[in-house]
């Protein structure tokens, strides 16, 4: 959520930046400037009411102890009169504050001056690419026959106990997703993140607190009984940790993995590239999180894109990064690197993580800020990033990695599997 004083300080300059994500904010702008000064005037009016309350009680006291109890009781009828008033206007104020954050929580966060021009994903910027490419030939198989060949994974079994995009894994194909969480788990900690288990379900307050709500609802999925959502990503309930948290200067930056299942509802999707593992709606993912003071959060963007390239650089996948568009960034993000692994049997790019910066957008939302010995106390920067969304890489690795004698492991992959190669059951 952008503060009220980046929008009145710099409206003209937030009308810009927002129309990069083809959102038009001048209404809004109005709407917000409108109640802000309406909440304004109206705590003015009750902070004058409060003051002659407290003046007319004095005097209440001066008059019965000089003995002139009929005054007085004419003076406690006009507090009476404004305590009413001051009631109706404590009322209005709350009504006026709602309305405030309603507006607020309905605008984006401001792009980055880095994020480029563009209306769709076809106008996302390549910055960077490694790998090779596979030469497999015409009879190369795509991941859901590989999978069904060597029996790893199940679609139809999930269909029956869940419905489509739920898989159920099997043998080789259940040990590599283990395999898989371990590697980016040890990776994550070797590079310094603190590994922690968050619950999967979120309350609504968490939700907000990122920015999935009131944006994306409609993904998600929500336990109505108990009013909870099952989380789309461990950024939610990791992020949230440091909700109404006040951090040291000396604690920053806050770096922390986590390993989850995920779960999105896909609404919309249907038909769209949903074949095999390429969109489910139950998904492993291991996600990074930092926070930090702003002046370093672009510092840390760049080591966290980094240490992602590490990762699909160890797996042996052709890989590419992309600088998002303003078309195709989130609601929440200022500056958004994809990564994308080349999936040989499909001939596609698969994005398999999203690296962001949040900037100070979530952490208004959390009241999450950190106590600077020169400023006092103010916003911090979130960003979080896949490292990485399992899917789509075991896509990406069955395919690319297929042989006349099996699918063969990436070396840095083996002692977490404890094979090198799936062979035919």
């Amino acid at each position: 959520m952008l503060t009220l004083k980046q929008i009145i300080d710099n409206k003209e300059e937030m009308i810009r930046r927002l129309a990069v994500k083809r959102f038009d904010a001048r209404e809004a702008v109005v709407r917000v400037i409108a109640l802000n000064d309406k909440r304004k005037e109206n705590q003015q009016k009750l902070d004058n009411l409060l003051a002659e309350q407290n003046s007319l009680s004095k005097q209440v006291g001066m008059l019965m102890r000089e003995g002139k109890k009929d005054d007085a009781e004419d003076i406690k009828v006009r507090v009476a009169v404004l305590k009413a008033e001051s009631k109706a206007l404590d009322s209005e104020k709350e009504e006026i504050e709602k309305a405030l954050r309603d507006e607020l929580l309905l605008i984006p966060n401001m792009p980055s001056e880095l994020v480029p021009e563009g209306s769709c994903a076809e106008d996302n910027v390549c910055v960077k690419s490694g790998g090779e490419v596979p030469s497999l030939g015409t009879s190369a198989m795509p991941h859901w026959d590989l999978a069904k060949k060597y029996d790893l994974i199940d679609f139809e079994l999930g269909v029956k106990i869940s419905g489509a995009g739920f898989p159920v894994y099997k043998g080789y194909g259940a040990r590599l997703q283990r395999a898989l969480i371990n590697f980016f788990l040890d990776n994550a900690r070797e590079a310094g993140f603190l590994e922690v288990q968050p619950p999967y379900v979120v309350n609504e307050a968490s939700g907000y607190g990122t920015g999935q709500l009131p944006d994306k609802e409609g993904q998600m999925y929500h336990a109505t009984a108990d009013n909870l959502y099952l989380i789309p990503t461990a950024e939610v309930p990791v992020t949230n940790i440091y909700r109404d948290v006040i951090l040291n200067e000396t604690e920053l930056p806050v770096r922390n993995t986590a390993y989850s299942a995920c779960f999105r509802r896909e609404a919309g999707s249907y038909g769209k590239d949903v074949r095999g593992l390429n969109r489910l709606h139950q998904f492993d993912k291991v996600e990074i999180v930092c926070i930090d003071k702003p002046e370093r959060s672009y510092e840390r963007l760049n080591e966290m894109v980094d240490y992602v390239q590490t990762l699909v650089e160890k797996l042996e996948l052709p890989w590419r990064i992309l600088r998002l568009c303003g078309g195709d960034i989130s609601f929440t993000s200022a500056l958004t690197y994809d990564f994308e692994v080349f999936s040989a049997a499909q001939e596609r790019w698969l994005e398999v993580s999203s690296v962001s910066n949040f900037e100070s957008f979530q952490a208004n939302r959390l009241r999450c800020r950190y106590r600077d010995a020169e400023k006092g106390v103010q916003l911090v920067h979130t960003l979080n990033g896949s490292a990485l969304a399992l899917p789509r890489i075991v896509a990406a690795l069955l395919e690319n990695n297929q042989t006349n004698e099996g699918i063969k492991i990436p070396k840095a992959l083996v002692p977490y599997t404890g094979f090198n190669i799936i062979t035919l059951p």
